[in-house]
């Protein structure tokens, strides 16, 4: 992971708080602001949040990288929103953090992407791969040889046994089970509580137990809070 440094919070809602307690608890970064860029601010000077500046749109991620803050974390969960906001970052230049939680168990040969959050009680097993921007919720646990796309999200308490493959911007839903080699399809999305006896397509949502193919997945692009 980086060294320490400031970093920005790309978000300012619900998840943006879970990001900036594993942060402050790890004590790796100071959180040097948060950047809004759905909500308008009112004139040129930050707002607050938990404490800390708020900025708002995309011209406020030029203006940061310039006051010294090398380094930048999404705070939000949507898959699509985070795939396309690291993009943005990305092109002008930041770097990336990775948050990992205290309580969190992680195999030494585990390999965890840039920008990627584990949060509290998660579980990630040997030789497990993730990418950038995954998100593994609390209470996740990711069974070994697992290779996570980008900006995929593991929900709290989901289960993937051995070997399972999750494409990049997929959401594996709360308490989902996956079983071992199943395969779970890009922008794909398996509902809550469903267990995956098999594989499940690119950008189609899955639900049941077993799961089953329910239609089509939309929203996948949505705000990034």
């Amino acid at each position: 992971m980086p060294s320490a440094g400031k970093v920005v919070i790309w978000g300012a809602g619900p998840y943006a708080k879970v990001v900036a307690d594993i942060i402050s608890l790890r004590g790796q970064y100071v959180i040097a602001g948060f950047l809004d860029d759905v909500a308008s601010g009112s004139g040129s000077s930050p707002g607050n949040f938990l404490g800390a500046p708020l900025y708002y749109g995309l011209d406020s991620l030029d203006r940061l990288h310039s006051m010294d803050v090398p380094f930048l974390i999404l705070g939000f969960g949507d898959c699509g929103a985070r795939l396309a906001r690291s993009e943005i970052a990305r092109s002008r230049g930041w770097s990336f953090a990775t948050a990992i939680h205290p309580s969190a168990v992680i195999a030494e040969s585990a390999r965890i992407g840039a920008g990627t959050v584990v949060a509290a009680g998660a579980v990630v097993n040997p030789e497990v791969r993730l990418g950038e921007h995954v998100i593994v919720n609390m209470s996740a646990s990711v069974d070994h040889e697992c290779v996570i796309g980008d900006a995929a999200h593991v929900g709290p308490a989901a289960r993937l046994a051995g070997r399972v493959t999750v494409g990049r911007a997929a959401l594996i839903g709360v308490g989902a089970t996956i079983l071992p080699r199943v395969r779970i399809g890009a922008e794909s999305e398996v509902g809550a509580g469903s267990l995956v006896l098999k594989d499940v397509p690119d950008g189609m949502v899955a639900f049941g137990s077993p799961a089953r193919v329910v239609g089509r997945r939309t929203g996948c692009t949505g705000p990034s809070q």
